[in-house]
């Protein structure tokens, strides 16, 4: 394994991580500040400020069926 990879555990992301993972998966930008105005709006976060991805994505989607 390269020594020079960051461990990243998607049950308590950054912030910055998340973004860096979800842009990688969306194959387009996701600024960090998207996803912390996100967490300002009612996304789920831990206690400590991290992200569980799963549950991000959750909120996410069903943000996305209730329309604007």
């Amino acid at each position: 394994m390269d020594g020079n990879k960051e461990n990243v555990n998607p049950n308590a992301m950054s912030v910055d991580q998340a973004a860096k993972l979800l842009s990688s998966a969306a194959r387009r930008q996701i600024p960090a500040s998207q996803i912390a105005d996100d967490i300002a709006a009612g996304a789920p976060s831990n206690t400590d400020g991290t992200v569980n991805v799963l549950h991000y994505a959750a909120w996410l989607l069903q943000e996305m069926q209730r329309g604007d």
